[in-house]
């Protein structure tokens, strides 16, 4: 069931990256199929990963969770060194591998999940401290990138990862409002994000700025009605929806699949999600539980915000659509870590 459910949205991110990516990939690149082409040398490359990740028994992750979160912390500090890493909008994201890019906030995903699963199925019972220590480092540095999507993402993981892990509730009555303060004091002191925010607040303020995203989005969503306009003929794939094969793109599918389609992708995250907690109640060993949690919640946390900011109820957040949107890092990261879920099952 997860194998097939993971093959079934990778084909949908297949035909939603090429069909919302035409024009774009017309003009800048002379070439209607080049995001698709791209995209699927990053599927292959996923699924050899994926492959892998399956075969290696997951109980070998423990040994190497601190050189992994090492790793990670050096990547992320990588991206502050001129010549190492690209400088693209304002922000410092992405490294350069010579053959492609990298981005690293990516990695951290999976990283935080494994060295957390270590930690937590160690006995050890008085760790608030440390934990917030590791987590302000981690996600302090994909802050300063700035990337506060990504940051978000990695602090939800973790926070849910330590509820798991039977922590005291007093604990999340206290870490909880922190959080949510923090994120708030962030998106007010950074002029785009107050934007946004004051955008999501009020839709038809600056209408061709800071809202115009958002206006295309459910405009799309809004025109695909319950039976979609039909695959193929989204109008707001025409250079008015920004993002349309990245961010944006479950806009493009509810514009083009309506209703139905939108609800139907959506279920196939639940269903994963299922299997994720269902392969995490049988695992065999509390390091495997805790990275099956923390990968099922990985892929329900990012499509849920995803498919959230893209239906006006959250603010915009510039967080891929899992397995579906066009690019990469998080492609290859995301399999990599549903490679390890499918390990766990097999053992389970």
């Amino acid at each position: 069931m997860l194998l097939g459910l993971i093959v079934l949205l990778s084909l949908i991110g297949i035909l939603f990256v090429y069909d919302s990516s035409v024009i774009i990939a017309m003009r800048d690149f002379s070439d209607r199929f080049y995001f698709a082409k791209e995209q699927m040398k990053w599927l292959v490359l996923g699924w050899m990963v994926f492959s892998v990740f399956s075969i290696v028994s997951y109980k070998n992750w423990y040994k190497a969770a601190v050189p992994i979160l090492m790793a990670t912390i050096g990547l992320l500090l990588a991206v502050f060194i001129p010549g190492i890493s690209i400088k693209a909008l304002g922000a410092r994201r992405w490294i350069n591998l010579g053959f492609t890019v990298f981005q690293p906030a990516e990695f951290a995903k999976l990283a935080i999940i494994i060295y957390l699963s270590a930690w937590f199925s160690s006995r050890e019972r008085e760790r608030l401290t440390s934990f917030l220590l590791l987590l302000g480092m981690v996600v302090g540095l994909i802050i300063l990138e700035p990337d506060l999507g990504t940051a978000s993402i990695v602090m939800a993981i973790a926070l849910l990862m330590y509820f798991f892990s039977g922590a005291p509730f007093f604990h999340f009555a206290f870490l909880v409002p922190i959080v949510a303060i923090g994120i708030f004091i962030l998106s007010i002191v950074s002029p785009y994000r107050f934007a946004r925010l004051t955008s999501f607040i009020n839709p038809e303020k600056d209408p061709l700025g800071s809202s115009y995203q958002i206006r295309q989005a459910t405009l799309a969503l809004g025109t695909g009605g319950i039976m979609g306009v039909g695959i193929g003929k989204s109008r707001q794939k025409y250079e008015y929806l920004p993002e349309a094969n990245t961010d944006s793109i479950f806009a493009i599918i509810g514009e083009e699949t309506g209703l139905i389609g939108s609800v139907f992708v959506s279920a196939l995250y639940i269903f994963i999600l299922y299997r994720g907690y269902t392969i995490a109640k049988k695992a065999k060993d509390a390091f495997g539980r805790y990275i099956a949690l923390g990968v099922s919640s990985w892929i329900g946390l990012q499509s849920l915000m995803n498919i959230a900011a893209i239906s006006a109820l959250i603010p915009l957040t510039g967080i891929p659509l899992p397995l579906i949107s066009y690019g990469g890092s998080n492609l290859v990261v995301m399999l990599a870590g549903l490679g390890i879920l499918y390990n766990i099952s097999k053992q389970g």
